[in-house]
């Protein structure tokens, strides 16, 4: 039971964007055309509060009527409220149409003396970008190399590796999603961080890899993975 209160207070939090750890080598690439996560945060924080104060008010309730019968229907009625809400939190397996996009890096003949070979790599950004994206246009719940997405996730670089949930992975990088396909290819489309991205992928000097498949069906696996987060405190308390 708290186990899932605690998973839902996550999920309630209203920050499905995936957020970057840490900037590729101290710098930014693409960086004119990046989504200023701060700005997205601040734009969700009315709508974090409303699903902050509903799901206080849920959880009073529910200790209320465990409290006084754990087998009273009302609070059984409250429990499968709370099953309802599960899969916000990324505790239950999904399935349904969905979108997978795959980035890569460029082959080797496009490396050249002339090109940053920065520019020749796919960046947590770039994964940031599409995943973001997705969620803008209706993604129920998602992946990133075959692990399930949550609010508390992070995508890191190291060297030539994308490290997600503390597992370094090597390129290609496959994002599956499960939700509306129009609404999520729209978004992908109207997005200019995803545009950045093929600009480079269409450019014969870079040729990153890009591949945008729609899905009859795909399962999104629950996340299976920690959901304690230690040591969190606010942007402005961490510049203090």
């Amino acid at each position: 039971m708290y186990r899932l209160l605690a998973a839902v207070t996550f999920g309630l939090a209203g920050f499905l964007g995936v957020t970057s750890a840490v900037s590729a080598a101290g710098t930014d690439l693409r960086a004119e055309r990046q989504t200023d996560i701060a700005d997205l945060a601040r734009a969700q924080l009315q709508r974090a509060r409303e699903l902050d104060a509903e799901l206080a008010d849920l959880r009073e309730e529910v200790d209320e009527l465990l409290a006084r019968q754990s087998g009273d229907e009302e609070a059984q009625v409250a429990q499968k409220e709370l099953e309802r809400i599960a899969p916000v939190a990324g505790l239950t397996a999904v399935t349904g149409p969905g979108v997978a996009v795959t980035l890569d890096d460029a082959p080797p003949s496009a490396r050249s003396s002339d090109v940053d070979p920065d520019a020749l790599v796919v960046h947590q950004q770039d994964i940031q970008a599409v995943a973001n994206a997705l969620w803008a246009g209706g993604a129920e719940a998602m992946t990133i190399q075959g692990q399930r997405i949550i609010s508390t996730s992070a995508i890191r670089c190291v060297g030539n590796s994308v490290v997600l949930h503390g597992i370094p992975y090597p390129p290609p990088y496959r994002i599956e999603a499960v939700g509306d396909v129009d609404g999520m290819i729209r978004a992908l489309e109207k997005s200019p961080q995803v545009e950045a991205y093929l600009s480079y992928a269409k450019d014969p000097r870079y040729g990153l890899g890009w591949k945008l498949e729609r899905l009859p069906s795909v399962t999104i696996p629950a996340f299976d993975g920690s959901l304690t987060l230690d040591y969190a405190r606010s942007a402005d308390d961490a510049s203090r």
